[in-house]
């Protein structure tokens, strides 16, 4: 009797395990952004580590569609319910891309997945510059003329212009800001002096800091950054002061996350929660939050569901403060 009850359990494990879904053709990886800047690294810093890892049998294919402040990405992944072959990582045009333009799309109609972590931003300037503090720089847009600095940014309406709209707020002055199709271009145009100024996300801008060609002044963090390893010579993350902390009153930081289409089913949702589960366990995936001055928080389920419509709904107050809501 014994041995037939332990070899029904078998049976039923087998069974249960032999229906486990996973993908049986390439996953498409779909980046609603440019090339170059956060979410397209990490995306493909995910790839290469499933890659080098085999954490899965099928490849992963990254895919740009930034087109419309991303909005070229979410509609195309919106509109391929049930397809369980493809996976999205957003940032906050999330949230602001359908707040800020006509796009028939909310994070609502996709499959939400899990947190993989959130993303900072920091006050860049030229390694030249005359601002050597957050003090100097901002006090210089509170004394100049109206757009006397141009701060360039990822895309419209976006995370980099609502920083900068709060800026211009608190300081009582206008910047000229100018839109980059991504963090990449965006780091590029600081390190050419085209511009005078960005916010753009540490990894976006990490390695121009590390060569000692851009000046890292403060973060959006709430708190300092807890990596206190060097990346300069003279400075690691952790050295950065709070923008808030040296007289700049503005906070933000941004999602890293990673959605389905509508229609996925809990055993694909679970088969790509417990793949993302294995990559951050990974020393490459610790290597990449200290590189890129991530905070490392992770959510799946009714919490992450809960965050998102918090989120939005703090986006919604953000973006109408900036004049940004569609009409």
């Amino acid at each position: 009797m014994i041995r037939t009850l332990f070899t029904a359990a078998a049976a039923m494990f087998a069974a249960a395990h032999a229906l486990a879904w996973e993908p049986t053709k390439p996953v498409e990886f779909v980046v609603p952004a440019g090339t170059g800047g956060g979410a397209d690294q990490m995306a493909r810093f995910v790839q290469g580590v499933v890659a080098k890892h085999g954490l899965m049998k099928q490849p992963i294919v990254v895919v740009n569609k930034g087109g419309g402040a991303g909005a070229e990405g979410f509609l195309n992944v919106k509109e391929d319910k049930g397809n369980a072959h493809k996976i999205v990582i957003t940032l906050s045009n999330l949230f602001t891309t359908p707040l800020g333009t006509a796009v028939p799309f909310n994070w609502r109609d996709l499959t939400p997945v899990s947190m993989l972590a959130l993303d900072n931003f920091v006050l860049w300037v030229h390694a030249e510059s005359p601002y050597q503090t957050p003090k100097q720089f901002f006090d210089a847009l509170k004394s100049g003329p109206d757009r006397s600095l141009k701060m360039a940014g990822t895309g419209s309406k976006q995370e980099d212009q609502i920083i900068t709209v709060a800026l211009e707020r608190a300081a009582g002055k206008k910047m000229s800001y100018i839109p980059y199709p991504g963090g990449g271009q965006v780091a590029t145009q600081l390190v050419g002096r085209h511009v005078d100024a960005t916010v753009n996300n540490p990894i976006e801008a990490e390695s121009h800091w590390r060569a000692g060609k851009l000046r890292a002044l403060c973060v959006f963090d709430a708190k300092p950054l807890p990596y206190k390893d060097k990346v300069t010579d003279q400075q690691s993350w952790g050295d950065l002061p709070t923008c808030s902390s040296a007289g700049i009153p503005v906070e933000y930081t941004m999602l890293r996350g990673i959605f389905m289409p509508p229609g996925a089913t809990p055993e694909q949702v679970k088969f790509y929660v417990d793949l993302l589960d294995k990559v951050r366990a990974t020393p490459e995936w610790k290597d990449f939050m200290a590189k890129g001055a991530f905070n490392p928080t992770t959510m799946t389920g009714q919490a992450y569901f809960d965050w998102l419509g918090r989120t939005e709904q703090q986006h919604r107050v953000l973006m109408k403060e900036a004049g940004f809501i569609a009409g």
